[in-house]
């Protein structure tokens, strides 16, 4: 099944709606077809960070985490390349 994707302005709008009206969550949910976990989800992103990116809203560690995974991956493929290298050289 795949995910359903919305537009930044959307969610703005859907958060906008949900956090100056007095209208419930499970109201504003049901007028705009989206899931009350979706729904809790951004507002605790936009207010978090004024952003709906994922990366945007992370942990301090889990960005850590992700950065050091990025940049061992990174190290890797040279020392990958660099033994290709070595053997190419060493053929000659």
């Amino acid at each position: 099944m795949k995910r359903k994707s919305y537009e930044k302005e959307f969610k703005l709008k859907i958060v906008e709606i949900a956090n100056n009206t007095d209208k419930s969550h499970q109201d504003v949910c049901e007028e705009y077809g989206i899931g009350l976990s979706t729904l809790s989800r951004w507002i605790r992103q936009y207010n978090n960070t004024k952003s709906f990116v994922t990366e945007d809203n992370l942990p301090e560690h889990e960005r850590e985490l992700r950065k050091v995974k990025k940049e061992l991956k990174q190290a890797q493929m040279e020392i990958d390349i660099l033994k290709q290298a070595a053997l190419i050289i060493g053929k000659r």
